[in-house]
């Protein structure tokens, strides 16, 4: 694991503008002087001495109090994290829903098991890392058989992966390498179920200094030794730009309460017996993605209104009325796969819950073309159901590992493994996400949620069908 911040500097074109440059701490500084007068901004500047910025800083920070939260929110931090888990990445996402950033794709780049986190890093005990390594091997086997399987469906059958005619009678090589592309990344959205979640990414971040204190003190208050870890590193570079925020970037007795009683409720639902698709004789393995949706109008606002809102609605970032964003909206899955639930947790809007205890086990069975079932000489279908026991069986692991109280049971689980998922927002960000969720690049299966999730709202507002701008998730 390795954390980088990254300091921000003036363009060519603001210095040779004569624009000021200043530190996060001293930015936040200036910015802090104009809630206790009205002098201006080249009052404030022209009290800084720039041959000793950090006097400057205190001198300011005297009359104001550097720990209020308005103050540091006009710190701006930006970090490179390299080499943890995905499901840190995910964690930590959680935890920074309105920080922009971005994190390695499983949808463009093949992994292997070198990729792996050691379980030593991931507080696996000693007397179960053997097995734990076992299975992981096992689980990379099967990502890439079925990593196989799917581009060779791809190119024997292009008109699956929506492939372009055009491109495929295209002789340049610039064609043929788009082709390729396409047929690559059909495969990688179908195998990558069988990927562990120990592998490792990077991913980048980019918030206030509060928000860095706030997440370090969770990783800092967190059981999981990956966590910890990262909290130490994290806390270490934001030394370097907003050393006046480390005394607060310290594990919290409340957060390190309220994460383990967290933890065991998990572990008591779990305790009540591992839900049916992870059954022993479950067959099939996936657990069924039953939407929910529930919407909350307000007083006074009829269907109508939610149509006229979006008369002007042209695309996913254009005008929305009022009666939308003043309507609640609780959706929601019982079961998606972790693959997915990365995605739709990156949303800023609203309060996500993912209880995380395995329902099922996804592995893309359904996405075998009905039409190709008996033409197939590669024996796909039974080939890939021998794999998702695989997965099956892993998911089961990590159920067990959590009834005992191991909470790295986190680790033992693949980003097939399913889990109940739930989105509170506003009608406004619902129908953003179901358009972005369903558009062009759009992933197949979340597409296949949003799309279950477009039909609920539709049976509850039909006046709307036509313009909310619902995709067909066709290829990039």
């Amino acid at each position: 694991m390795k954390v980088t911040q990254v300091a921000l500097c003036p363009t060519e074109a603001s210095t040779a503008a004569g624009r000021p440059a200043l530190t996060p701490e001293l930015l936040a500084a200036s910015g802090a002087r104009y809630s206790r007068n009205n002098e201006g901004l080249e009052s404030i500047l022209a009290k800084i001495d720039p041959n000793n910025l950090d006097k400057s800083v205190d001198s300011i920070f005297r009359m104001i109090d550097y720990g209020h939260q308005s103050i540091a929110d006009m710190a701006p931090v930006a970090m490179f994290i390299d080499g943890i888990s995905m499901w840190l990445a995910y964690h930590v996402w959680t935890l920074c829903p309105t920080a922009g950033g971005q994190e390695s794709s499983t949808r463009y780049i093949k992994l292997s098991p070198e990729s792996l986190i050691a379980p030593t890093q991931l507080g696996i005990a000693e007397n179960a890392q053997a097995e734990w390594h076992r299975l992981m091997q096992e689980c990379f086997a099967a990502y890439s058989h079925a990593l196989e399987y799917w581009e060779a469906i791809a190119a024997q059958h292009p008109e699956v992966a929506r492939i372009p005619r055009s491109l495929l009678d295209d002789p340049s090589e610039k064609a043929a390498r788009q082709v390729a592309r396409m047929q690559r990344n059909y495969g990688f959205d179908r195998a990558r179920n069988f990927l562990p979640v120990a592998v490792a990414t990077n991913m980048m971040l980019i918030m206030s200094a509060r928000a860095w204190v706030q997440l370090c003190q969770h990783l800092l208050s967190h059981p999981l030794s990956e966590a910890k870890t990262l909290g130490e590193a994290l806390r270490h570079e934001l030394e370097l730009c907003a050393p006046r925020m480390l005394k607060h970037a310290t594990a919290k007795d409340s957060m390190q309460n309220g994460i383990e009683a967290d933890l065991e409720a998990l572990r008591q639902t779990a305790r009540r017996g591992t839900f049916t698709y992870l059954q022993e004789n479950a067959s099939p393995y996936e657990c069924p993605p039953t939407p929910q949706l529930q919407v909350m109008l307000p007083a006074g606002i009829k269907e109508e209104a939610l149509a006229h809102d979006l008369i002007f609605h042209d695309n996913r970032y254009a005008w929305i009325g009022e009666s939308l964003k003043r309507t609640a909206v609780r959706f929601g899955w019982e079961a998606v796969a972790f693959a997915e639930i990365r995605d739709l947790n990156r949303h800023r809007t609203g309060t996500k819950h993912c209880p995380f205890i395995p329902v099922g086990f996804y592995s893309a069975l359904d996405q075998v073309p009905q039409d190709l079932m008996n033409s197939m000489t590669t024996h796909l279908p039974d080939y890939l159901a021998t794999l998702s026991l695989t997965g099956k069986r892993i998911s089961v692991t990590a159920h067990e590992h959590l009834i005992e109280g191991d909470y790295s049971y986190v680790y033992w689980t693949l980003l097939g493994t399913q889990y109940a998922f739930e989105h509170v927002t506003t009608a406004d960000k619902f129908i953003y996400e179901a358009e972005l969720r369903t558009g062009t690049g759009a992933h197949f299966r979340y597409a296949k949620h949003l799309h279950d999730a477009l039909s609920l709202w539709y049976e509850k507002f039909p006046a709307t069908r036509g313009l909310i701008l619902e995709g067909s998730a066709e290829p990039e």
